[in-house]
């Protein structure tokens, strides 16, 4: 049976009941990964019509096309010559129905001005082969277990690249290979209506835990899948603000634990707090509360407020390879505009995706009412999204921007967006045109860095 058709089998009822034990797959069917499917699960076949090509390895090295110096943080893009097939505005979306998400019928609905410019599709994403290795463990070993949260015998790449629930699907997009030790600097903007906006300058230092080259096995993590920390550097009013997570594996063993500085305090004693607000549906920092904490990266952090039920695997377009809206040749306001990014920058391309709808559990609070994700079978990165509001309506509209870090190599997204549909606004995150990029290499990084302590120490450093 295909992949596709073994998902959808699940999706109609077969996959194994909550609570039990999803096992990993037969060696025959890992043997797929060296042939009829990539190392991370993808068919490695195009489409019928030849829109989708084959996958021939993607970007595993740097382009002979681009000049890239390491240490640079921005990437050239290697498909710029590429010519747009179609343009899909409000009076074409008829046309390409069959390839849009509901979320991209309603932007194109609700702004007159809202264009998707279509390219060639490119399957670039790559990772290293170890990871590949990795995976290919992973897919005979793994087992989720518990509800959805127990993860055993798995390790550094994703943890199911045959997928036999949604949940699976949904860690796979959690546990993504994205390096090892990462360090930014970025920008997070929320405009007006008019597109007014004051860019949050923030410096973020990522440890990933899962991917460490040196751990041989997921309990020797002590239920951390990496550690995040964070400094505001602009503007003054924000500068200084500090941030540190550390996110765990199974909300059943210890919830995400976090930390926080802000600044603006009226008494004499800062303090670093314990807090448990950055989590689940509390309002995402910097995003003018039109963002919860579970919709940065997309989607990030437990899974247990939802029932998640995969409901069919198809084409759509996405923001794919989109490093012209990561070059530093824009600034920033030439991408934030009214209402909604500049168009002109964005570069979709059609991709098969998996379509997996989160419903709210009765026993459970949080303000959507359901999410539907959609996740790139060639990395499972999840691409795009729609989350309804308490009564059911279409309330967000999120857009990831993907692009493949070909030095590394690794493929997720550069930058993201959600659309309030109500508020008539959205907030960007992560964008890094006018700063200094983004930084693997970044072994400076190290364990004392991410402890309370280091919050404190900066503090009394100023």
């Amino acid at each position: 049976m295909s992949l596709s058709k073994r998902i959808c089998a699940a999706a109609a009822g077969m996959l194994l009941a909550a609570g039990a034990a999803q096992a990993g797959v037969p060696h025959v069917q890992a043997d797929r990964l060296a042939h009829d499917l990539t190392p991370m699960g993808a068919e490695r076949a195009g489409n019928g019509d030849g829109s989708i090509p084959a996958w021939d390895g993607g970007l595993s090295g740097i382009p002979a096309n681009v000049s890239w110096r390491p240490g640079t943080g921005h990437y050239p893009d290697p498909y710029a010559d590429d010519k747009v097939l179609a343009t899909v505005t409000a009076g074409s979306a008829t046309e390409h129905e069959a390839f849009l998400t509901p979320g991209q019928r309603a932007m194109l609905a609700a702004y007159p001005g809202y264009k998707m410019n279509v390219y060639p599709s490119r399957r670039s994403c790559a990772l290293p082969e170890a990871v590949y290795e990795a995976v290919r463990e992973n897919a005979v070993r793994g087992s989720l277990g518990g509800n959805g949260d127990t993860l055993t015998g798995v390790l550094r790449g994703l943890p199911f690249p045959i997928p036999s629930s949604a949940n699976e699907i949904v860690w796979n997009h959690n546990l993504r290979y994205r390096g090892h030790k990462v360090s930014r600097i970025f920008v997070s903007a929320a405009p007006t209506r008019e597109g007014v906006f004051t860019p949050i300058k923030v410096r973020d230092d990522l440890v990933f835990d899962y991917a460490a080259p040196q751990v041989s096995s997921i309990k020797e993590l002590g239920n951390t899948s990496f550690r995040y920390l964070q400094e505001t550097i602009s503007p003054a009013r924000r500068a200084g603000q500090l941030l540190l997570v550390h996110e765990t594996f199974d909300p059943a063993l210890g919830e995400r634990r976090s930390w926080q500085y802000t600044t603006g305090r009226t008494d004499s004693a800062p303090r670093v707090q314990r807090t448990s607000a950055i989590n689940y549906d509390t309002p995402q920092i910097y995003s003018d509360a039109m963002s919860t904490a579970d919709s940065f990266d997309v989607f990030s952090g437990p899974l247990d407020r939802f029932d998640w039920t995969v409901t069919g695997r198809g084409e759509r377009y996405i923001a794919y390879n989109s490093y012209e809206l990561s070059s530093p040749k824009h600034k920033y306001a030439d991408i934030i505009k009214p209402g909604h990014l500049n168009q002109d920058l964005v570069r979709y391309e059609k991709h098969r995706v998996w379509v997996v709808d989160a419903t709210l559990k009765p026993t459970q609070r949080h303000v959507y009412s359901r999410r539907t994700a959609y996740f790139d079978e060639d990395g499972y990165n999840m691409v795009a999204g729609e989350l309804y509001d308490s009564r059911g309506g279409l309330w967000r509209v999120q857009e990831a921007h993907m692009i493949q870090y070909y030095d590394v190599p690794t493929c997720f997204n550069a930058s993201d967006v959600v659309y309030d549909l109500a508020e008539g606004r959205y907030v960007v995150q992560n964008l890094k045109n006018e700063d200094g990029g983004i930084d693997f290499n970044a072994s400076h990084l190290n364990d004392m860095m991410f402890v309370p302590e280091e919050l404190r120490r900066r503090i009394t450093r100023r």
